[in-house]
């Protein structure tokens, strides 16, 4: 089809407004599937995205749309058309249905903050996105981070209003918000209710109308970027590419640029959203490469593909350059900025034997999830395992729970932290990822921990609880702007490791779910802080250790130690768990233990024969407890940081 009639775009909002519903609107109305295969969510496709109800990875659809545009019929004063021609169809007035064919290329996205990478690379593929704003919640915070990453791309922004149908929907109200935020016009904002279909033909028309064509030109050498892959187990690296000059047939050698590794395509096709096979992919389409690819690393996010057959000559050692048979240059991509992980936890297998298998299925998974990074390290503790960055609690959650489900990996994951920064007293500057790490207190001159500006749009009666929460959380006022009438963005600079843990939670609960929120790192900044460990049955565990405001000790150690009591499965012999600082015991709670009746067989007799089988056995619970291990449930090293 001709690059003329091709649209490519994305849908962005925030979590729960709608998206994968209009996705499956869009899909059923270009009968891209069929009815009998429909089902709801279809773009979702893992398991997990279903139990949840949260789109988590990004899901290109290529649509087929027949735009109906009725125009003037030619009249022919020699010649009288019959009424049943069946080449147009004829409309009163003296007007022709005609029929123009449009290739619509749609990227669905997620909409929580922890997968707003799998959102910015979506955007660099596409040249128009569609803003969705529920309309009873009107703009949430990620759809104001969405709608910046968007402007950012100068993309063209299509604003909608979706869930019109609602009986609590404040459609006027949220217009104007719109209205407001991005200078439009009312008229133009489209108002759909996804699940019904009402209105959602008038989105596709002004997909058509608005979003221009792919730019790039078919006949230079083929440059493709490359916004997600995954591996298969047949075709190797599968990368999801958008091809932005030339053209690319199956069997020719590929490059990639940055990677400088070389493959031939074994097979090349569209997402329908199934893999469909092409003959070719050329400038402007949105499809797939398998490469073949068994070494997942050669083939990364961001990176360049062109034909081998493209260049003539690269001088290695001279010039970095690459150049085509008429000495231009070949320019790799810009790509996407390297992400920055906010989140650290350590994964190690539970079995030690298991260790080769986590370390492929990360990289595996890191193919699938760009925004994920690994490092080997070792625990004496815990054995062999891989130390991983983060972008929040949920991606930490996802990933863990997709190495359990997708690779049959028995593991332990470590209390999550921040990195943070550590200043010792002969001038050397460190960066630690676990408390763990952290050097002797009596070298130590100065902690820096990361901090955020973190943006709360909230309802305008629910202040008053919202900057409460934000004052307990060690949050700095920043300013305040009103949305609208009902509705405000506050503003605050808070550290990072009180918002990635529960905050959300708790922000939720006290505005009835109706305040959202969106953060962004802002640097590093130094505080009083401590190590604090966490000691179960005289043994230090490292998972536990946290690095807090030293006025936080006494009352989180409390906290922890009695947290702990709760979850750890009593045994023979009494559990001693202590909070400490420095080697200090600032907390201590005691699990009692299971207590058998050993007189129960007595029937009379003398007092000593009673003495003498409860001191064996005590005798026998002390020489447990010497060598008696305390096994900690998986769910306890994350739990200890949920407050509530």
């Amino acid at each position: 089809m001709s690059q003329k009639n091709t649209r490519n775009f994305c849908i962005i909002a925030h979590i729960d407004h709608g998206k994968s519903t209009l996705a499956d609107r869009l899909l059923e109305l270009t009968k891209t599937v069929e009815k009998r295969k429909m089902k709801a969510q279809l773009l979702d496709q893992m398991d997990l995205e279903r139990e949840r109800g949260i789109t988590i990875k990004l899901q290109p659809a290529r649509m087929i749309y027949k735009l109906e545009s009725p125009k003037p019929k030619a009249q022919n004063p020699n010649k009288i058309q019959s009424p049943k021609s069946k080449n147009n169809l004829s409309l009163e007035n003296n007007e022709t249905l005609n029929f123009e064919l449009y290739t619509l290329n749609l990227i669905d996205t997620p909409g929580h903050v922890d997968f707003a990478y799998e959102v910015s690379r979506s955007l660099a593929a596409v040249e128009g996105a569609i803003l969705l704003v529920d309309a009873t919640q009107g703009i949430q915070a990620q759809t104001l981070a969405n709608l910046y990453l968007a402007m950012e791309q100068n993309l063209e922004i299509i604003p909608v209003i979706n869930k019109i149908d609602m009986p609590n929907a404040m459609v006027d109200e949220t217009a104007k918000e719109i209205k407001d935020l991005i200078g439009t016009d009312e008229d133009e904002i489209i108002r759909i209710s996804a699940k019904t279909g009402e209105n959602v033909e008038k989105v596709l028309e002004e997909i058509v109308k608005k979003v221009p064509a792919p730019s790039g030109e078919k006949d230079k050498p083929l440059r493709a970027l490359i916004f997600d892959s995954y591996f298969d187990s047949y075709k190797g690296v599968v990368a999801q590419v958008r091809i932005v000059d030339g053209k690319i047939k199956n069997g020719e050698e590929i490059y990639f640029m940055k990677a400088k590794a070389k493959s031939e395509v074994l097979e090349l096709g569209v997402m329908k959203p199934q893999l469909e096979k092409t003959e070719f992919l050329e400038a402007g389409d949105i499809g797939y490469i398998a490469t073949g690819l068994k070494e997942v690393g050669k083939c990364r996010v961001g990176d360049t593909i062109t034909k081998i057959s493209n260049i003539k000559y690269q001088i290695s050692n001279i010039d970095k350059n690459i150049y085509d048979d008429k000495n231009i240059i070949i320019k790799p991509l810009p790509g996407y900025k390297e992400i920055r992980p906010a989140v650290f936890a350590s994964i190690y297998p539970v079995d030690g034997d298991d260790y080769p298998g986590l370390r492929d299925a990360l990289e595996k998974l890191k193919l699938n999830d760009a925004s994920l990074s690994f490092d080997p390290e070792s625990s004496t503790a815990l054995g062999r395992g891989f130390r991983c960055g983060f972008l929040g609690m949920l991606h930490l959650e996802i990933v863990s729970e997709r190495l359990t489900r997708e690779y049959d990996m028995n593991l332990v994951v470590t209390t999550p932290s921040v990195s943070y920064k550590i200043k010792k007293r002969n001038g050397q500057e460190i960066t630690i990822f676990s408390p763990a790490d952290m050097p002797d207190p009596g070298a130590i001159e100065e902690i820096q921990e990361p901090w955020a500006k973190l943006e709360i749009i909230s309802p305008k009666d629910r202040i008053g609880s919202v900057m409460k929460l934000a004052e307990k959380s060690r949050a700095i006022y920043k300013s305040a702007n009103y949305l609208s009438e009902g509705r405000v963005v506050l503003v605050y600079e808070i550290p990072l490791i009180n918002i990635i843990v529960d905050f959300y939670d708790n922000l939720k609960s006290i505005s009835s779910g109706f305040a959202s929120m969106n953060y962004e790192l802002i640097g590093f900044r130094a505080g009083d802080l401590i190590k604090l460990d966490i000691i179960v049955a005289e043994e230090r565990v490292e998972a536990f250790s946290r690095i807090i405001p030293r006025e936080e000790s006494q009352e989180e150690g409390k906290r922890i130690a009695a947290k702990l009591k709760d979850i750890i499965p009593r045994q023979n012999f009494a559990v001693a768990i202590q909070a400490a600082i420095s080697g200090k015991i600032i907390a201590r709670e005691t699990i009692r233990p299971f207590r058998k009746d050993v007189t129960a067989k007595l029937y009379g007799g003398d007092v000593s024969r009673k003495r003498k089988l409860l001191e064996k056995q005590k005798k026998g619970k002390k020489k447990m407890k010497s060598f008696g291990k305390v096994e900690i449930p998986q769910e306890a090293f994350l739990s200890v940081l949920k407050k509530n």
